[in-house]
């Protein structure tokens, strides 16, 4: 019998400041009424509204909603994100998730001053996991001395409830990423995987679903909605400059933007509208190809969806006809 999975939606590419919060609310919103999870929200420079202050702001406003919270080290402490963890239980009796991040742009990076390699800067995450995890279950003071963070006998007040305890995932897909993930106990994601059938190697998942009652019917609105551009292309060219992400370079060196006839389909990624792959197809078939991952271990997906309430329902109906959903 397949497990269920949770799905945590994802909007990519609100670039209107304007627009933002309504926007994440409109998808928290129907999430929270929809069985998903919760919500993803992402963390960095140029972020309009701070990951933790979103993340209250939904749990505030929805009666079940668990976001799921990008945490870079570069931006806080341990001690700080499990204050923020115990405090949202406090207050809501709510769990979070934590996807556990190290990268933003390298422009950023040089900003802040942060000056550490690729591979040290997923060592200061491990670290981080660990000292997060003990702070939130040990009844007694924590201690630590690592590579990056030190701790003498520091206590967060109160111990947080075994049921809300955050779980960690890890989506870096470099050598570095994949090993403290295994080393912390994270849940490793991955992107969907061109050859759908033999591709999944870990229990979670990012991708986006385009969906329609026919699967010619799929295709043609999604090429529709995503359309080719050269100046979206030369967009994201422009940021590959700026980035040492590892799953980031894999997705875009030597792909294509063809519609595959398994429904695999890249375009929204190299057009810089989704970070991820899309999976095109009928409502059955995206469902059957859902409950295959689930069939094969898949636990969790980070779903890139397009902001709109017909999209989200024509998304809905596709996980519904999974079974596992």
């Amino acid at each position: 019998m397949s497990t269920k999975i949770r799905i945590f939606p994802a909007v990519s590419r609100n670039r209107d400041p304007k627009k933002y919060v309504g926007e994440l609310m409109r998808v928290a919103e129907f999430a929270d009424r929809n069985g998903f999870a919760g919500i993803l929200l992402f963390e960095g420079n140029d972020v309009f509204v701070a990951p933790w202050a979103m993340a209250q702001h939904i749990i505030a406003n929805t009666a079940h909603s668990s976001p799921l919270i990008a945490v870079n080290p570069l931006y806080l402490h341990p001690f700080s994100a499990a204050k923020f963890v115990s405090s949202f239980a406090q207050l809501y009796g709510r769990k979070v998730y934590l996807n556990m991040i190290t990268g933003t742009a390298v422009s950023d990076l040089d900003g802040l001053g942060d000056a550490q390699s690729h591979a040290a800067r997923y060592v200061r995450l491990g670290e981080f996991v660990t000292i997060m995890r003990q702070l939130l279950s040990s009844p007694r003071p924590v201690s630590f001395k690592g590579q990056f963070y030190t701790a003498a006998n520091l206590q967060l007040r109160p111990r947080l409830a075994p049921e809300l305890m955050p779980e960690f995932l890890i989506a870096g897909q470099s050598e570095a990423a994949q090993r403290i993930a295994s080393e912390t106990g994270c849940i490793k994601m991955q992107m969907l995987p061109p050859d759908l059938d033999r591709g999944l190697k870990a229990p979670g998942m990012n991708f986006g679903i385009f969906a329609r009652a026919s699967r010619d019917e799929a295709r043609a609105a999604a090429q529709q909605r995503f359309r080719d551009n050269p100046d979206d292309r030369e967009l994201l060219a422009l940021t590959m400059g700026n980035t040492d992400s590892v799953w980031k370079r894999h997705l875009y060196d030597g792909q294509t933007g063809d519609l595959n006839d398994n429904g695999y389909w890249l375009l929204p990624f190299l057009t810089f509208q989704a970070d991820c792959p899309y999976l095109v197809g009928s409502y059955a078939e995206i469902g059957a190809r859902v409950k295959d991952f689930a069939d094969n271990g898949l636990t969790t997906v980070m779903l890139d969806m397009v902001a709109d309430e017909a999209e989200m329902q024509h998304v809905c109906k596709a996980l519904r006809a999974s079974g596992v959903f």
